[in-house]
């Protein structure tokens, strides 16, 4: 990857004479933000799981299969309140807001930190496609809606002795005496069958596309009508291979069609593209922090 300034001044140009920008991001996007799911950030407030149930890291904890609803939802809480609650407007998505904010933008992400809006971005400009961490939804599910989480979070970390402080930041004091399960009755219930709630995240047939999903893809499919024919950019950022049909590919089909249409892809493991669009495609594997500040 060569020509790095070159790069950067062919991308700066495409955005400024861009009408209309849309912004695709991945997990890289969260990452390179300093979202860290292991290490130091994991070992920090899950040492007691580490101990307990050998959990190495939240994202694989996510998958761990607790044995009990009370260790289950301790461990979610946790993960859910620091990656989405405690989190406060993170400097690389307001970078991002400044340079395309005074485009006409639309954002597809399959995040699900609410970071964006943290930013500023505007939430009608946004398409979360794969949930968010605040909100629950029935694990059956008997019914297509979704519930906020914020209060039962907090209850469910005091029910664990954790304390927030007046910030919203968790305290690390007296980290010995915190539990590794809920209160039974705080586990969250289905309003309407009883039955036992579930994190609002796609991750089988089960994942509920509420009123507020159709929504935003109704938005998103409209933005896509109007810029058919105009002059588009593409910013494509940390986007992998494991959902590739729903920014990866899609971006690639409309850079490939559409002859006003170019693309801006910043991936560190996968900088490349086909070659059908190599003229009309800037590629960075760099740091996607430094590739937003010096554009």
């Amino acid at each position: 990857m060569k020509g790095f300034q070159k790069r950067i001044d062919k991308a700066r140009e495409l955005i400024n004479n861009a009408n209309f920008i849309l912004l695709g991001a991945g997990a890289g996007l969260s990452t390179a933000a300093g979202f860290d799911y292991s290490g130091k950030n994991f070992d920090k407030y899950f040492k007691d799981f580490k101990q307990e149930y050998g959990i190495t890291d939240m994202y694989s904890g996510g998958f761990y299969p607790f044995e009990t609803e009370e260790g289950k939802w301790a461990y979610w809480s946790r993960y859910v309140y620091i990656n989405r609650y405690k989190s406060k407007a993170n400097k690389l998505y307001q970078q991002l807001y400044d340079l395309i904010k005074n485009k006409d933008y639309f954002v597809i992400t399959t995040n699900v930190d609410h970071q964006f809006q943290l930013a500023g971005f505007d939430k009608d400009k946004l398409f979360y496609t794969q949930g968010d961490y605040g909100l629950f939804q029935c694990s059956v599910p008997c019914h297509n809606k979704t519930y906020d989480n914020k209060e039962l979070i907090i209850k469910m970390l005091k029910s664990q002795n954790i304390i927030i402080d007046k910030d919203g930041q968790i305290e690390l004091i007296n980290k010995e005496n915190w539990k590794t399960k809920i209160d039974s009755d705080l586990i969250p219930k289905c309003p309407v069958c009883g039955r036992i709630m579930e994190m609002n995240l796609r991750a089988d047939d089960r994942f509920v596309q509420d009123d507020g999903w159709f929504k935003h893809a109704k938005l998103y499919k409209q933005f896509l009508e109007k810029i058919k024919n105009s002059n588009v950019v593409l910013i494509e950022i940390g986007v992998g291979y494991n959902t590739p049909s729903i920014i990866k590919y899609p971006f690639e089909q409309m850079t490939y069609k559409n002859e006003t249409t170019y693309m801006i892809r910043i991936n560190k493991d996968y900088a490349i593209c086909p070659k059908e669009i190599a003229n009309k495609t800037v590629l960075f594997d760099e740091n996607v922090g430094d590739i937003i500040k010096k554009l």
